[in-house]
């Protein structure tokens, strides 16, 4: 997500890190830096002059480049501008007091708005309990109702269509039969089109004046730049949507779309779809976006995801183990298991701080198939091997080679690895009692 420009932004802030104080021309070099680098996301060039006018503005100022702090200044400066372009208010979704809230999802085909109706569904039904239906409104891709159907019955959600029926008639019966059958969220799936166009801005216009939804979400591929700024301005001028859901933002290196349509529209993106999983859909933060941006890590959602795959008794006695010096394979392939719960660890290592140049090189980051293998070797080890790697000798190294199909050197550099990593955990263990690192002992 975002990685050309998080490392821009990395290659700036690590020139005037040590420079002490900075003087006005250190300032005017990184900004135009940072110009090149957001007009090279496909950031709108709109968005770009405010933002340099205000960063200016904030770091040209005395106190700012006589400090000695005057790096870390700088860097707050950015991260509150780029808040604010994002708009400053977290997303998230307001249920209506009494009867069903009714949401209608619009945007172009090819957007994800089939996929992200489903995922808000699941999304709502899981982390609110609400019964939720869904309305099939596309009516002009049989595809679309198919993928509604299939996709809804794994989530365990209803879905009502009718064929040779107009789509404004139809969401009005699938609301009434949603209302009778007490559902508390109606989500209306619209017809998208390649482009946007008066026949679609028309029907969508009828949908709303007929049903009156408490909230139209407009879903944007992220990967289109400012293509979306384009769509959402044209969306935003015939219907008044409420907000936005962003799609395929994993795989937005750039991230154009996101940096530019609150400045255009002034509605906030609500949403946003980072992943082909069903869970992979997420409230926006715009402070924890910038934050993954700029590289320093998104902690909050990490750990978010964290709770959610490991649960806090196991967490305490994986810490107890580590500090004791006592953790073993069985621990470790059930930390790996959990790890994959969480998501792809490119992802997880998206989430972390990175400080300039101390990046983790992608070549040293394990894919899906890398934690199998470990995985393998793991499960090819007897009981007692597991609970003590320090008995692994050459003859057990064959034995369990034969029996997970890697060769007797994957086997040895698993077992250095895991040394490595248990006595780096044991002295992080160790320092967490020293009163610097320790919030409670301050």
């Amino acid at each position: 997500m975002f990685e050309s420009l998080t490392d821009k932004f990395g290659d700036v802030f690590y020139k005037i890190k040590n420079r002490g104080k900075l003087s006005p021309g250190d300032i005017e070099a990184a900004l135009r830096e940072i110009k090149l680098a957001l007009l090279e996301a496909d950031v709108n060039f709109k968005v770009v002059r405010e933002f340099l006018d205000n960063v200016k503005g904030k770091a040209t100022g005395e106190k700012v480049l006589e400090s000695l702090t005057a790096y870390q200044q700088i860097v707050k400066i950015v991260n509150e501008e780029m808040i604010n372009i994002l708009g400053s208010s977290s997303g998230g979704i307001n249920f209506v007091p009494k009867g069903p809230t009714i949401i209608m999802m619009v945007g172009l085909q090819g957007s994800g708005k089939t996929t992200s109706v489903i995922k808000m569904a699941n999304f709502i039904k899981s982390k609110f309990q609400k019964k939720v239906s869904i309305i099939a409104a596309d009516v002009y891709r049989p595809a679309a109702v198919l993928q509604l159907e299939d996709m809804a019955k794994n989530i365990n959600v209803e879905v009502f269509s009718r064929k040779d029926m107009d789509p404004v008639s139809l969401a009005e019966e699938g609301v009434e039969l949603f209302k009778k059958d007490f559902s508390d969220v109606i989500i209306i799936d619209t017809a998208g089109r390649l482009q946007v166009n008066e026949d679609m801005m028309n029907e969508v216009a009828r949908i709303k004046k007929r049903i009156n939804p408490h909230i139209i979400y407009l879903v944007l591929d992220s990967m289109t730049g400012q293509e979306a700024v384009n769509i959402a301005y044209g969306f935003n001028k015939r219907i008044d949507f409420d907000g936005m859901v962003l799609t395929k933002l994993d795989s937005d290196t750039r991230g154009g779309a996101a940096l530019s349509v609150y400045y255009v529209t002034k509605k906030q993106i609500k949403f946003v779809s980072s992943g082909e999983k069903i869970e992979d859909f997420e409230i926006f933060h715009p402070e924890r976006i910038a934050s993954r941006i700029l590289g320093m890590g998104d902690i909050l959602t990490l750990a978010e995801k964290a709770e959610k795959a490991v649960s806090e008794k196991e967490a305490k006695e994986i810490e107890q183990k580590i500090y004791k010096n006592e953790l073993n394979f069985e621990d470790f392939v059930s930390q790996l298991r959990s790890i994959k719960k969480i998501g792809s660890l490119d992802k997880l290592l998206s989430m972390m701080p990175f400080d300039g140049k101390n990046k983790i090189p992608k070549e040293a980051v394990l894919d899906g198939r890398s934690l199998d293998r470990i995985e393998a070797i793991i499960n090819s080890m007897t009981v007692e091997e597991r609970r003590k790697p320090d008995i692994i000798n050459g003859s057990r190294k064959k034995r369990i080679s034969k029996g997970c199909g890697c060769s007797i050197a994957e086997i040895n550099r698993l077992l250095k690895q895991f040394d490595k990593t248990r006595q780096m955990l044991k002295q992080f263990s160790q320092m967490k009692g020293k009163s610097w690192l320790n919030p409670d002992k301050l």
